[in-house]
């Protein structure tokens, strides 16, 4: 029997007197993956920033493992075991690869701690390198790391710290189609040991690696289901496409670029 890690209940969010997020419902199990898709505006992005404490609700709750994250700040979500990328990753130019994941690796020691040299790597460390297939650039700056690895960089960032739910936001955008299936790979071999969500617009890699889909639209969820249940919806098709608007699959519309 399936047990729900993320619980999100009649969430809103409002931004200046518009509603980004209105009444959304959202149950994600443990071990899953789950793409969210939709239109630019449809709450997506949203949705992630209060799931990560970066957005506070006008109203709902957020329940993940049974506690409430709506009120906690960034920092104590984190340390619950919800980690999170970016459409631009986050790394430190200046610092290896190698230096990347140690400092991430040991985001709960103090300050003065981290300033002392670090002696040997981390065994978790060189098993976040491995995961992500850049053990042989580990003494590289990152600075020359292509788009594609700096994604992974990022993800093997939040490897170390042990997750229990990543969030990947458009992951492979900008990717080349070897670094998109590389990617997907690497979302399959997470999802043996950890739950994901992932944000995307690439319809291609959404066929390929989903399991299961949350179509949003206008803040809410449209309907759910598998990518073949998801692009047979009327109701999807007419967000897409309008009435009566062609003969492509609805969701494929969704590959217009990055937006909440």
């Amino acid at each position: 029997m399936s047990t729900a890690l993320l619980e999100v209940r009649s969430l809103e969010v409002v931004f200046d007197g518009f509603r980004a997020v209105a009444d959304l419902d959202l149950t994600v199990d443990e071990g899953e993956v789950r793409f969210l898709i939709g239109p630019n505006g449809a709450g997506k992005t949203t949705l992630v920033d209060v799931v990560t404490g970066r957005t506070r609700p006008a109203s709902g709750s957020v329940r993940f493992g049974g506690r409430e994250l709506v009120g906690m700040a960034e920092h104590e979500i984190v340390h619950l075991g919800i980690g999170r990328t970016f459409q631009t990753a986050t790394v430190f130019e200046q610092l290896t690869v190698v230096d990347n994941i140690d400092l991430a690796a040991n985001f709960r020691r103090p300050l003065r701690s981290l300033l002392r040299r670090r002696r040997g790597v981390d065994e978790r460390v060189r098993v976040a390198l491995d995961a992500v297939g850049l053990a042989p650039l580990a003494d590289e700056p990152a600075a020359v790391l292509s788009h594609g690895q700096r994604q992974w960089l990022e993800i093997a960032m939040l490897l170390v710290q042990e997750p229990k739910l990543l969030l990947l936001d458009e992951p492979v955008a900008g990717m080349t189609k070897e670094e998109r299936t590389r990617t997907g790979e690497l979302v399959q071999a997470i999802a043996r040991q950890r739950t994901v969500v992932v944000v995307e617009h690439d319809m291609d890699f959404l066929r390929r690696f989903a399991q299961r889909v949350t179509v949003l639209h206008e803040g809410t969820v449209l309907c759910e289901g598998t990518v073949a249940e998801v692009q047979a919806d009327e109701r999807v098709q007419e967000v897409y496409l309008g009435r009566g608007g062609g003969t492509r699959h609805g969701p494929e519309a969704a590959a217009v670029g990055p937006g909440a």
